[in-house]
């Protein structure tokens, strides 16, 4: 793996870490592309050494594995489909509310309102 696929793995992760993080939900199916191709990047990099074809009954000693690319393939065709189903749950949201904000649950600000009680001691920390 060369120096400048590797920056743009890290570059990839970072920037969709950084997006996944927000609560705005076109910012959130962003990071979650981008995120995926990071992935499909380090799995073809790291997967094997370029090399030729392996096509029976040639004679070549060079041969790459296919299997990375099968599972690059499939990840395409997988990552393909969540953005597909996460941008139709955004529409909807877009469609009852008119904005894209994730918003906290009752149950969750309930939560975080309860004082945290450290269980072995019976103290509120």
């Amino acid at each position: 793996m060369s120096l400048a696929q590797a920056a743009l793995i890290a570059v990839l992760f970072s920037v969709g870490t950084f997006l996944v993080l927000h609560r705005s939900l076109t910012r959130i199916i962003l990071g979650i592309g981008l995120l995926g191709n990071g992935v499909n990047l380090l799995i073809l990099t790291s997967g094997s050494v370029p090399g030729d074809a392996p096509i029976l009954g040639e004679g070549a000693t060079d041969l790459t594995d296919p299997v990375p690319q099968a599972l690059v393939l499939t990840a395409i065709v997988i990552g393909l489909a969540i953005v597909a189903f996460l941008l139709s749950m955004a529409y909807r949201s877009w469609t009852i509310d008119g904005n894209d904000v994730v918003e906290d649950d009752l149950s969750d600000r309930r939560i975080a309102a309860q004082p945290d009680v450290d269980e072995d001691f019976g103290e509120e920390t």
